[in-house]
């Protein structure tokens, strides 16, 4: 599972112009374009950290949600790490940052993760590092855990497209680089996003050279839409207009994308990936598609995944959310809260 931080498809605001080829990165191997809806616009990825980890809406912690992965942490035990490992799997987070960061690390742990390596783990001391580098940081645990011949699962970020967009980040990774003709902090932008599908295509590649026996299910997606998207979208609108539409939960300013990818592996199912899918499905899609059975938790909330057709919290103004919530406090998988 590769969190693309602050990526989304800039086609889907008008007059934006990109490089040929731009919008392939964001298709599946069938070919299909698949739009990401998260609980953030502009950051905090830890929403979508939370909704992807746990498939619940951070919508429902109310105005406390800013702090959700430090309330959550060792209260909410149901997520998908767990699932994955009842069903034998070994459970790694690759995590950018400090592991003490709003509780990364105890809330990751309780939901599940075997092993937690964070920033400090992989040897570096600042958190914004090119793609590269995590994806050499994921086929070194590869290396490591493959002879072990237990399923992985790994819970990969990546950080090179963060903000700010005003400065040049690491220009001698693309010295052909010629700006599509926006203005300088979108094409820097754009810029960053080729690096990230560059470095991506040479991660499959290795994949494919160093594990020919090996099977993979990739799945990625945008963590929320960057803060320039906000003069992108709609050029022009008033402050008060754009308020209106962040705090109606507006899909425009809320959308990224989601792709599934395989090596060596024909995904199982993917009735579950709908075209226009809430952050907190992302477990039941990645589950279907590696042909793991759900669970009685998950098998309940892929109906109503079906029924409000990819919608979550906003399904029935909030009550399919609610109640699922208490029949998981019911069952004892969110304690305390």
């Amino acid at each position: 599972m590769m969190l693309d931080e602050s990526s989304f498809d800039v086609t889907a605001a008008p007059g934006i112009k990109v490089p040929a080829g731009y919008t392939d990165y964001f298709k599946s191997a069938d070919g299909r374009r698949r739009s990401f809806v998260a609980e953030a616009t502009g950051g905090p990825t830890w929403y979508t950290e939370f909704n992807v980890l746990t498939g619940l809406s951070a919508r429902s912690f109310g105005d406390l949600k800013f702090y959700v992965t430090r309330i959550a942490a060792g209260r909410v035990t149901r997520g998908l790490p767990a699932a994955l490992q009842r069903c034998g799997y070994r459970t790694v987070s690759l995590y950018p940052t400090y592991g003490d960061f709003l509780s990364a690390r105890s809330f990751q742990q309780a939901l599940g993760v075997d092993e937690f390596i964070d920033m400090a783990a992989m040897g570096v001391d600042e958190d914004m590092q090119p793609d590269s580098f995590y994806f050499d940081q994921a086929l070194k645990v590869f290396s490591h855990q493959v002879s072990a011949r237990a399923p992985l699962f790994m819970f990969l970020y990546l950080t090179a497209n963060h903000f700010p967009w005003t400065d040049v980040y690491k220009p001698e990774l693309t010295p052909d680089w010629k700006p599509p003709g926006n203005s300088a902090e979108i094409d820097e932008y754009i810029r960053r996003q080729s690096v990230t599908a560059h470095d991506y295509g040479e991660f499959i590649a290795r994949l494919k050279r160093d594990y020919p026996d090996e099977s993979f299910l990739i799945v990625r997606f945008g963590d929320h839409q960057p803060a320039i998207s906000q003069k992108m979208i709609e050029p022009g609108i008033d402050r008060a207009h754009l308020a209106k539409r962040l705090m109606s939960a507006d899909q425009r300013y809320y959308a990224t994308y989601y792709a599934i990818d395989a090596v060596n592996f024909r995904p199982a199912d993917l009735s579950s990936a709908l075209d226009r899918l809430d952050a907190a499905y992302l477990p039941i899609v990645i589950q279907d598609a590696a042909g793991v059975p759900l669970d009685p938790s998950f098998v309940e909330q892929k109906s109503i995944l079906l029924r409000c057709k990819g919608a979550f919290y906003a399904c029935n103004k909030g009550a399919e959310a609610r109640r699922f919530n208490r029949l998981l406090i019911d069952a004892g998988l969110i304690k305390g809260l």
